[in-house]
């Protein structure tokens, strides 16, 4: 039977009211999610020595989030094709509540370590699942305008985490770095079931490719841990090495092949014969580096090469939340003005690229107004670039495969942000030993002319530790913030060329018209199609039938060429 709309079937289309209070849950969930990950950055030194941790427990209070952010973000986006997207993100915002709560009661490292496993569980869900729903209820065309608010989430989030972190521990204390997101992830649940309305999908078999989500988990956590020790705890070249990169490519081999035969894949093999959704993910990954690097080390050159407080490296970064928030915002309306996306997105890739650039060339003693330029025209380009990069993707994919392919860019984005913080962080290390190495002379005289002060100064570098530059003497304090100055430098350097393949990504990806229609309308569009075409067959069938007057045993394709409804398919 045809299952055509009628009128009171097809979906109502939102007002701008309503779409703003459906979001407002969403957004909130959003800003828990990104502070989750960046709020402890400034406090991080603290909490480790209060807990008697070392530099590994360090590493892995940081990349355990980032861990389970980055492996759950895709089994996510499944669960959301198959399941109920509103109870999801529900439950994502519980799983995060528990996680930051029991992080707050932390006694040892390894405790803080766990829960922050489940807190990035949690955050995986809300950052797939807030783009999925967005493409729910506006449609590609409307949907730039509301990119705009939440990229400008991510901006503060991202980069007024350290801010509201250095605050919080200085004032109460470095625990409520994690109570601080409870609140707002209560209000956020409260506020989804009272104002998210959305509309009926239609219903599908659910069937959940267990064995892949396991071995996509093992393999690239497996991976992200190698990157993140390796130059530190061994080298790149040794044992340690060899065998975690090769179970990690083993397991990841396991799941390509899973993803080909099962059912209901988590990640879709097939969606990368969609020219725009490779491109986008290529894109993505350089998106990620400038994104979450810049998070990460704009606040270590702000205290380390400038001297400045965890609350002042805080505010010191904002020109990046600026410039971030309002080309999101502007770009965002434009393109649901005009419907034109692509000017806007390769302006952005060669904003993003010529920020990188210009940040290499800061030292320590750079004018503030001038690195305040570099990181707006940074800020800029991860602006116009990143939340759109999903919407393309949107626009292009069928309805049915809407959530796998939403977080498999955002999947990407947060991969290669990971390893690229990682990988640049541990040039950074190397590239500060070697610098101190060269200025060991100059170190030296540096150390004689302040005494017992001096030489305490100069073991405390020599220990490894992140130094405090305050409490440095002047001597000591310039050369320690030049050899940091010029090492964050040279990593923003290394993210150049990533931006370059941005550029040409984005230039070659198609210039699709932006759709007018939501995904449940789409699906519905399609049901109801496919409802149409079954009708026409079964009446074709009938047809032929009454012409015959028999039973009609061959195919429908046999009678639509105009054979015999009584003969086989491959002859009389």
């Amino acid at each position: 039977m045809s299952t055509t709309l009628t009128r009171d079937e097809a979906p109502a289309a939102m007002s701008h009211r309503q779409v703003l209070e459906s979001l407002s849950g969403l957004l909130l969930g959003m800003f828990v999610s990104i502070l989750a990950g960046t709020v402890v950055s400034t406090s991080m030194p603290r909490i480790i020595s209060e807990l008697h941790g070392d530099q590994t427990a360090y590493t892995w209070v940081v990349t355990s989030t980032l861990l389970a952010t980055t492996v759950s973000t895709p089994i996510w986006g499944k669960l959301a094709d198959l399941l109920n997207r509103k109870l999801l993100i529900q439950l994502a915002l519980v799983l995060f509540v528990l996680g930051s709560a029991l992080a707050g009661f932390s006694q040892d490292t390894n405790m803080l370590i766990g829960f922050r496993v489940v807190q990035g569980l949690g955050a995986g869900g809300l950052t797939a699942l807030s783009q999925i729903i967005m493409a729910d209820i506006i449609s590609p065309r409307e949907r730039g305008r509301y990119m705009g608010l939440f990229g400008g989430i991510m901006a503060v989030g991202t980069v007024g985490g350290p801010l509201i972190g250095g605050l919080l521990t200085d004032s109460i204390g470095w625990r409520w770095n994690f109570f601080v997101g409870v609140p707002v992830a209560i209000i956020a649940i409260i506020l989804l079931q009272f104002t998210l309305k959305l509309p009926k999908r239609p219903a599908r078999t659910v069937r959940i490719d267990y064995l892949g989500a396991v071995l996509l988990a093992g393999g690239v956590s497996l991976l992200l841990i190698w990157v993140s020790l390796a130059g530190k705890d061994f080298d790149w070249w040794s044992a340690q090495t060899f065998w975690m990169v090769g179970i990690a490519v083993a397991l990841l081999i396991g799941m390509v092949i899973t993803e080909l035969v099962v059912k209901e894949p988590i990640i879709p093999l097939g969606m990368f014969k969609n020219r725009t959704f490779t491109l986008a993910v290529i894109a993505s990954i350089s998106v990620g580096v400038a994104m979450f690097g810049t998070s990460v080390y704009l606040g270590q050159y702000m205290q380390l090469a400038r001297g400045a407080t965890p609350t002042e490296s805080g505010l010191l970064t904002l020109p990046m939340i600026f410039g971030l928030l309002l080309s999101s915002m502007v770009v965002g309306n434009l393109i649901s003005r005009f419907g034109r996306w692509k000017g806007y997105m390769i302006a952005g890739s060669v904003l993003l690229a010529v920020g990188l650039y210009l940040m290499s060339t800061i030292e320590f003693d750079t004018n503030y107004v001038l690195v305040s330029v570099y990181m707006l025209i940074l800020g800029a380009g991860v602006g116009m670039v990143m939340q759109n990069l999903v919407l393309i993707v949107q626009n292009t994919v069928q309805p049915e495969q809407l959530g796998a392919a939403s977080s498999n860019v955002a999947f990407f984005r947060s991969l290669g942000g990971t390893i690229g913080v990682s990988v640049m962080g541990s040039v950074l290390g190397t590239t500060v030993v070697n610098s101190m190495g060269d200025r060991k002379g100059d170190l030296l005289t540096a150390a004689a002319k302040y005494g017992a002060k001096g030489i305490e100064a100069l073991k405390s570098l020599q220990s490894g530790q992140l130094p405090q530059v305050n409490h440095l003497p002047a001597g000591i304090r310039t050369i320690v913030e030049s050899v940091y100055g010029q090492a964050v430098a040279d990593i923003f350097l290394i993210a150049v060329p990533l931006a370059i393949v941005s550029i040409i990504a984005i230039a070659f990806l198609p210039n699709v018209k932006l759709g007018t229609k939501t995904a449940i309308e789409r699906m519905k569009e399609k049901e109801a199609g496919e409802g149409r075409l079954e009708a026409a067959e079964e009446n074709a069938v009938e047809v032929a039938e009454a012409l015959i007057g028999a039973p009609a045993t061959g195919s429908v394709a046999a009678i639509r060429a105009g054979g015999d409804a009584t003969a086989p398919e491959n002859g009389r």
